[in-house]
């Protein structure tokens, strides 16, 4: 395989686009700090679609349209015979319409919210697509470039998850959403997460007391859960991270409500985790209330499950995989294989669908933070290896076959 790579390389049309891809640097950052300075929180990206959209209709797709949940599509039509593969990167950041994302720059480097996960990402995305116009290479099978929505926090996959849904064509899925060029995640790391709110009636701290208490029922909750053993093979983990409630310190809260993520590379580990979890909420609901056994009032809990990302693991030994190193190693990137990781990549296959997750270019530190940075250093490499690997598993007359097998 890697010797097959190692010919569409040295193919003159992908030298002219690897060449391009290097030349057009500057326009691909340019591009970028102009989406990072476009608000996109999940499930409002609005404005970032509109603007890629645009972008999208510059580029000679041979069909652009932007589908019901807001992803943006553009498809390359292959000569035929190939499988067809999806690379998408994410519209979507964690950061909220009051947090500016304007980049700034300082000692060569960019400072802004989101201004690589997964802003260069999208960047990445219409330098590729110039690049492969620019190389006069023709894939066998199509090649959908998308940006989709919804894919962080409680975005919970929206975007991927209605592609996979409503797109039966899919053979293969490439998802440009990593920390650094070398990146590549081939397991889906499945999660739940849940919003659980305590209610009562509350009441004066003094005066009231003796009725059931909303915060003491989460406490006796929340130390159960502190106590549960996960496994950390496969890795298990849980974490209660938001919590909101009370009105001052001498109520008794009428409320509490908190949120909850559980994780695991096993669907098997994460259902019983899951199962160990909401007994503990339950519980600690009843124990406050038997307590103080109140003739009336009473402590009363709601749960309710507001992310679902299936976990998945596939074969290390298929041909996206394979190809996916490789491509790494002819491009000068060391390959850096993650145990496992919670991205768009997670629904294809979960659906036994082949999919790998890989690094964008250029260096970055501090993702999901207001103090993310990333710099231009060796920027162009990510692309032009997601380049490479997508015409070696698409296919190119003449010079490579499809790697990618054809599902349908």
């Amino acid at each position: 395989m890697k010797d097959a790579l190692l010919a569409l390389k040295n193919h003159p049309g992908m030298a002219k686009a690897f060449a391009f891809l290097e030349a057009d640097r500057e326009r691909t950052m340019e591009e970028q700090l102009e989406i990072c300075a476009i608000p996109a929180p999940s499930n409002h990206e609005e404005k970032r679609i509109e603007d890629f959209h645009r972008r999208f209709q510059s580029l000679g797709f041979d069909e652009c349209w932007v589908d019901e949940v807001g992803n943006v599509h553009g498809r390359i039509k292959g000569t035929g015979g190939g499988p067809t593969l999806m690379v998408a990167a994410h519209l979507d950041t964690v950061f909220g319409f009051e947090v500016d994302t304007t980049p700034v720059i300082k000692d060569g480097v960019v400072y802004a919210p989101g201004i690589a996960d997964d802003t260069r990402g999208m960047a990445e995305l219409l330098t590729i697509t110039r690049a492969l116009h620019e190389s006069g290479l023709r894939p066998m099978g199509d090649i959908i470039i998308c940006g989709n929505v919804a894919e962080e926090g409680l975005g919970d996959l929206k975007g991927a998850k209605h592609i996979f849904k409503t797109m039966t064509d899919i053979d293969g899925f490439i998802s440009i959403d990593g920390t650094g060029a070398g990146s590549l995640t081939f397991d889906g790391t499945g999660s739940y997460r849940y919003k659980v709110t305590y209610s009562g009636t509350g009441g004066h701290s003094f005066g009231a007391f003796g009725i059931p208490n909303c915060i003491h029922a989460f406490c006796r909750a929340g130390a159960k859960i502190a106590d549960i053993q996960v496994p950390t093979d496969p890795k298990t983990t849980y974490n209660i991270g938001v919590v909101q409630g009370g009105t001052s310190v001498n109520s008794i809260a009428f409320g509490v409500e908190i949120l909850i993520d559980m994780r695991s590379n096993s669907a098997e580990a994460l259902d019983a985790l899951d199962e160990k979890v909401l007994a503990a909420l339950k519980e600690g609901c009843e124990e406050e209330n038997a307590r103080w056994n109140h003739p009336t009032e009473r402590v009363e809990v709601t749960i309710e499950r507001v992310g679902t990302r299936p976990a998945g693991q596939q074969n290390h030994g298929d041909p996206i995989v394979l190809a996916s190193i490789a491509s790494c190693e002819i491009c000068d990137i060391a390959p850096q294989i993650s145990a496992g990781g919670s991205t768009d990549c997670n629904i294809p296959i979960s659906l036994g669908i082949p999919a790998v997750a890989i690094g964008r270019g250029g260096m970055s530190r501090y993702g999901h933070s207001l103090k993310e940075e990333w710099a231009p250093i060796d920027e162009h490499l990510a692309p032009q290896r997601t380049l490479l690997l997508a015409l070696a598993l698409t296919g190119v007359e003449g010079v490579i076959e499809p790697i990618l097998p054809i599902r349908r």
